[in-house]
């Protein structure tokens, strides 16, 4: 029933279908897309710009280092840990087109976080910020990384300007703690060994693994999410399908305040928009409003593309409200829920309609979008070209469009499996393909959906899943601390907040400062609590399992949210 229902659902000059097979690989879209827009420019950071030519030189110097000064092989993993900054794509790409496994970690990562990932992943590579060094040299030893690459903030600007700016980063602000790795080579020496040196161009087969892209799935246990390249060949295509109408090639800006390492921004920007030949303009830090503005004061961006609560952050900014919005015609937003005064607010300050998406890492991410032509505030759009989804009730079986039930998406966008973890795979993807997303929601008449609740228990900050089990396992071990739980809150800056409830063992004490500098040892910045409450029980079921919903509740009753 459900395949048939969307065929006639798409707007006018958008095909139902995409075809996933149109690339082998990643490698071969790059090529394709470097040497056809070479002289046009793909990244923009901290006022110095790579066209697409020059990127795919750089690409390929740090592809050559790989293969003549390592002993790195195609399907070995290499870790990524880098902000928004040129040196992201240039060694993405390097890295992928030597035919390596690109495992994308986010910079803030504890030193507790990076070992179980770069375990987990068995990756054998780092290529991380100096800032961030010193955490690498803690955790390093208890890995099996054996190549470690350091570059710093400026490493891509012109000589007088890197030495500038990495000479502020370090000895000004002093953001690049004391770090001892003798075995690390800096980036620049790597591209400098690589640079005139002939690449042997991996050529996966499309089935192969791309990104090992980390996330908690339905549970709080980091996993990684194998993306093929034809999952993200597809996830590329379908985005421009239903997206690029109103794009033109070669000539659009747009605006990347998001992480690359998220797959959200990674998708967009570098996937989607290389292949129309996207500029992508790279904010390396969006918390800075001041500075992040001055520099899209230089450029007539025509995309945007965020989340709410930047939204809300750019919208109560003066000097965001004086720019020239009259290029401006995409903003696309994604990653958590879009609040509709939000959108209203960016529309009536902008002049350009928020694009309210759909998606997980799973699915590469985007499973569904509001067509730009064609939004429905509220909805999370229609499913991408050769996307189907339907919502099915407790017991598996599929529900009546209209009803209420968990969301669940198929198509070739959708992950091979977890990393390593077939049990995991076999909770959430069925053999016909089926992903079960977590999310309870519903299939209107028209093709749009909505999502109305969470049936887990994550909490979304600014974006970022974050998983109570992650949070309550790190403060299980603080002394004291005989019971915990972590909930999300109803925020106006980042969609919802950290609130954590402990019980104490008798006889202890643990004060709220103790809690708050435990978690901040041990867990990323946005997974760190805003709120902590002390009790003497929590509410648990006859086995004992904690009711983490009734918590909520009891939280959504004193707001008045309930």
């Amino acid at each position: 029933m459900i395949e048939n229902f969307w065929k006639d659902k798409y707007p006018v000059g958008v095909a139902a279908e995409i075809n996933p097979d149109q690339y082998p690989n990643i490698q071969t879209v790059l090529k394709q897309s470097c040497e056809r827009f070479a002289n046009k420019l793909a990244f923009s950071n901290m006022g110095t710009s790579l066209t697409y030519g020059e990127m795919y030189a750089l690409s390929g110097a740090f592809a050559a280092y790989l293969q003549q000064h390592t002993d790195l092989q195609p399907g070995d993993r290499i870790a990524v840990q880098l902000p928004n900054v040129l040196q992201y794509p240039v060694v993405v790409f390097g890295a992928i087109r030597a035919g390596l496994v690109v495992v994308n970690t986010n910079p803030l990562y504890t030193a507790r976080e990076m070992e179980h990932q770069f375990n987990d992943s068995g990756a054998k590579a780092l290529i991380c910020l100096a800032n961030m060094a010193h955490l690498a040299e803690a955790v390093l030893p208890k890995t099996g990384v054996k190549h470690v690459i350091v570059t710093e903030v400026g490493d891509m600007l012109p000589p007088l300007k890197r030495l500038l700016v990495n000479s502020v980063v370090k000895y000004v602000k002093k953001m690049v703690p004391a770090y001892n790795l003798p075995q690390a080579v800096k980036l620049n020496d790597a591209l400098a060994k690589g640079r005139g040196q002939a690449v042997k161009e991996a050529s996966p087969q499309s089935s192969d693994i791309a990104v090992l892209q980390y996330t908690g799935g339905t549970t709080g246990v980091a996993k990684g999410a194998m993306l093929t390249h034809r999952n993200l060949i597809a996830n590329m295509l379908q985005v421009k399908q239903l997206m690029g109408a109103n794009l033109n090639e070669g000539c659009e800006i747009v605006i990347a305040p998001l992480p690359l390492y998220h797959i959200y921004a990674f998708t967009f920007h570098c996937m989607a928009m290389m292949l129309l030949g996207g500029h992508n303009v790279l904010v390396t830090n969006p918390r800075d409003l001041p500075t992040m503005v001055k520099d899209l004061s230089k450029f007539k961006f025509t995309g945007f593309v965020g989340l709410n609560t930047l939204f809300v952050a750019l919208c109560h900014n003066e000097g965001f409200r004086r720019l020239d919005f009259s290029s401006l015609k995409l903003t696309v937003s994604g990653g958590m829920a879009l609040q509709q005064a939000s959108a209203e607010r960016w529309k009536e300050v902008t002049g350009c309609a928020i694009c309210e998406g759909f998606g997980m890492t799973e699915t590469s991410p985007v499973a569904t979008v509001n067509p730009f032509n064609a939004i429905q505030l509220g909805t999370i759009g229609i499913p991408l070209p050769s996307t189907l989804c339907k919502v099915i009730d407790d017991e598996g079986k599929e529900l009546e469009i209209g009803a209420v039930g968990e969301l669940c998406v198929k198509g070739p966008q959708v992950m091979k499996g977890y990393w390593q973890r077939q049990d995991a795979t076999d909770e959430i993807l069925d053999s016909d393909g089926w992903l079960k997303t977590g999310d309870i929601g519903l299939i209107q008449e028209d093709g749009y959906l909505r999502i109305v609740d969470r049936k887990k228990d994550m909490i979304l900050v600014s974006g970022f899943n974050v998983y109570p089990n992650e949070l309550e396992d790190v403060l299980a071990t603080l002394p004291g601390v005989m019971q915990c739980a972590a909930i999300g809150v109803p925020d106006e800056k980042s969609g919802e907040a950290i609130k954590i409830f402990v019980v104490v063992k008798p006889g202890a004490s643990v004060t709220k400062e103790q809690v708050m500098e435990h978690m901040r040892a041990n867990v990323t910045g946005y997974k760190v609590p805003k709120a902590v409450e002390f009790r003497d029980v929590l509410p648990t079921t006859n086995v004992g399992k904690i009711l983490r919903r009734e918590l909520r509740d009891e939280e959504l009753k004193k707001l008045g949210k309930k």
